[in-house]
């Protein structure tokens, strides 16, 4: 770099860091200047010869993460500081010891905590993202900042990751959806949340994300003709009570409205709540709900609300925080609108999450918000036995999961992650609650235990000394509390009955003349085909391996040489290694794999059924081979961002030698004839065989099934596109 260059890009990163104070929405006392000042400095000189993949000072990315954790998540100057500093211990020369001397312990124990967590992702043999993720919330525990300041570090990487190869572009987007955006969600960062989402979509799914992005694009005119509409309805009402407000149109954002789109099955143009509308009003603390009121009264007197889609999260505020009154009116035009009512300070929250608590605060208070919802995540982490998978699929089901409010019978709230049931709220009451319930009532109904609580229900545990966990209780429960305890009980359990089936096995052997020892145990779980020891002993105990089963296994063992042989060729069979490439039938000339296009076995997937002509990937499975998923799978995410090593290219080359199943769903305006019209396409238009159908019509409306076989994606879509001719028929999809 010539000596021009240098000067030029000191001057831009000294400005990078004047704008980083200007930004801060603490206030900065001068000590706290004097911290980020030093902790810049260090920065500077640790990261001075080393430069990004896009050729930048490496520098630029501390004060970039520094700046989103200073005004877009509006933390403390310990984090600002902390976030300049937090690839300092892991990429240069200086140690632990040397941050702790230079900032005092806090400082250097979040950025230890920052490098913890980074070096953890660099290891290869474990189940990478899933174990990083436990690590990282278990850092939780020494200061929560250490992962508000890695979301803001993985937001910053997501913005910049255009020079990025694209297979790490899209694991590294992959583990965002899957761990980070559900992290800053469940921290109430709602901002950055929706932007993680929709970069992550960017890289994932970047054909849909352009789509959707250059369709709103082309309607962003007409959204600000709509809000102006809106708000000049309701202007003069508001104007009457002396408000101080503001109306903002916010568009929702790319992901959600894919999101949406899948989970409704419809078209962009069939999304209707494309955008909100917010209401953001001026108010002192003792006036503030009396005034979300009175608007949300103004509103309704102009607009008729949808009395389905009222959320009050004002009276009840969510874990997180947030506080707002949501309703869905008919809006101008025949068009539903979401309309969210909130205070300025109920705003400011919404954007920065706990931050902007803190600033309403002082002294002791300032640390309780971050306390109670510190106590929220312990309950996850107090049962992170099990394997870290596990870990993550429950955590993550309890952070996405929206909240309802139930009563208890004397009239105590408490907040239950949506879709809970009865066993739930008995485990959240208490373990021995839990483990001991006969049955509940809600609403002094009695209802199963299996029974879907919604807000507002009281409910009522019944419980009984001899009650305890079954089997079925973990179809029942939906929280990671709840299961953990419920998987623990019957863990011990099937310990006591696997004691008693020891001994029991021992006598039935000793009948049939074979004394119980080592080799016995192990040849008995090959033969039975079990997992352990102690599968064999809990299957004698409770009887569901007999007496004439362990006959069959002493007549087996009477013929070991024909046993051993027949061991060795079905190994042989197994190993996927044998397989020689040349010898392999015409059944695989379908799919080719990884950049050799090498023909391999495989399975198809049954979670999406892919069929000849979709995009798809092939999966290493541990103990089925390769299966083949559609690239939109909805496991997809999930397994590129916990298995990427185990991904391997696939694309089909051939779809003649076998036919597939693919199920076909249908909705439209019934008239006569119109079965008749629709299977005399699919018969005689198009040589497409029907296994099944299934047709309903309900007050004029027509909707259906049909499983179709085909022999690839083509003749599919050839399909659809002839049954959308038909007479009535509104809508053609596939599932």
């Amino acid at each position: 770099m010539t000596t021009i260059d240098i000067e030029k890009e000191n001057k831009a990163i000294a400005k990078e860091y004047k704008e980083l104070l200007r930004i801060s929405y603490q206030m900065l006392t001068d000590e706290d200047k004097k911290l980020i000042r030093l902790a810049f400095d260090t920065a500077v000189e640790a990261h001075k010869d080393q430069r990004r993949k896009s050729g930048e000072a490496y520098i630029f990315h501390p004060i970039a993460v520094a700046k989103i954790v200073a005004s877009e998540i509006g933390l403390d100057a310990t984090s600002i500081a902390a976030a300049l500093l937090h690839d300092v211990i892991e990429d240069t020369i200086f140690t632990y010891d040397d941050m702790e001397q230079k900032f005092g312990t806090t400082v250097a124990k979040i950025v230890e905590g920052l490098t913890k967590i980074s070096s953890l992702s660099k290891e290869k043999d474990v189940s990478l993202q899933a174990e990083n993720f436990r690590k990282m919330l278990l850092t939780m525990n020494d200061d929560v900042r250490v992962i508000i300041i890695k979301i803001a570090d993985r937001l910053h990487n997501m913005q910049t990751m255009g020079s990025m190869p694209e297979h790490k572009q899209l694991k590294i987007a992959s583990e965002t959806l899957y761990i980070y955006a559900p992290l800053a969600h469940r921290i109430g960062l709602y901002n950055i949340k929706s932007e993680l989402e929709d970069l992550g979509l960017k890289y994932t799914e970047p054909a849909v994300y352009n789509d959707i992005l250059s369709k709103i694009e082309d309607s962003k005119e007409e959204q600000k003709e709509y809000i102006r509409d809106f708000t000049q309805i309701i202007k003069d009402s508001l104007d009457k009570e002396s408000l101080e407000y503001t109306i903002k149109g916010r568009p929702k954002s790319i992901f959600s409205i894919r999101k949406k789109m899948l989970a409704q099955n419809v078209s962009y143009d069939e999304v209707y709540d494309k955008f909100a509308i917010r209401i953001i009003y001026k108010s002192d603390a003792a006036n503030e709900k009396f005034l979300a009121w009175k608007i949300y009264s103004i509103v309704t007197d102009h607009f008729r609300p949808n009395p389905v889609r009222l959320r009050d999260w004002i009276s009840s505020p969510k874990s997180t925080g947030y506080e707002a009154l949501h309703i869905t009116v008919m809006g101008p035009k025949g068009k539903w609108v979401e309309v969210q009512i909130r205070s300025e300070r109920m705003h400011e929250i919404a954007e920065k999450g706990y931050a902007a608590h803190f600033k309403y605060k002082h002294g002791d208070q300032k640390e309780q918000g971050i306390d109670i919802w510190l106590n929220r995540l312990q309950e996850a982490l107090e049962n992170a036995d099990g394997s870290a998978v596990d870990f993550v699929e429950e955590f993550k089901l309890n952070l996405y999961s929206k909240e309802i409010f139930v009563f208890t019978p004397t009239g105590d709230l408490k907040s239950l992650p949506k879709g809970a049931t009865p066993l739930d709220f008995a485990f959240h009451i208490h373990t021995e609650v839990g483990m001991h319930t006969r049955g509940a009532k809600v609403n002094s109904k009695l209802v199963p235990l299996s029974y879907e609580l919604k807000s507002g229900d009281q409910v009522e545990i019944i419980t009984s000394e001899h009650a305890k966990p079954n089997a079925s209780w973990l179809d029942y429960a939906k929280t990671a509390r709840a299961r953990a305890r419920i998987k623990s009980s019957m863990r011990e359990e099937k310990k006591e009955v696997a004691e008693e089936g020891k001994e029991l096995l021992r006598r039935k052997l000793k009948q049939l003349k074979i004394t119980l020892n080592e080799k016995i145990v192990n040849d008995l779980v090959v033969f039975f085909k079990l997992k352990t020891s102690l599968d064999l002993f809990f299957r004698v105990g409770i009887g569901s391996i007999d007496n004439q089963m362990l006959k069959d296994f002493a007549a087996s063992r009477s013929n070991t040489f024909i046993n051993f042989f027949k061991n060795r060729i079905g190994k042989k069979q197994q190993a996927p290694e044998d397989i020689h490439k040349d010898e392999i039938t015409s059944k695989y000339d379908l799919l080719v794999f990884g950049k050799e296009e090498e023909k391999l076995n495989y399975k198809l997937a049954n979670c999406c059924n892919p069929i000849p002509g979709d995009d798809v990937f092939g999966f290493i499975t541990i103990n089925e081979g390769i299966k083949v998923h559609k690239k939109d799978c909805p496991n997809a995410i999930s397994m590129q961002s916990n298995y990427a090593y185990r991904i391997i290219q696939a694309k089909w080359i051939d779809s003649s030698q076998q036919e597939y199943t693919a199920v076909i769903s249908l909705a439209g305006l019934d008239n006569m004839g119109l079965v008749s019209e629709v299977t005399k396409v699919i018969s005689n238009n198009m040589h497409v065989n029907m296994r099944n159908l299934n047709f309903e019509t309900d007050g004029g409306v027509f909707s259906g099934k049909i499983t179709v076989v085909v022999k690839n994606n083509t003749i599919l879509k050839k399909l659809i596109e002839n049954l959308k001719k038909v007479n009535g028929i509104e809508k053609v999809t596939r599932i």
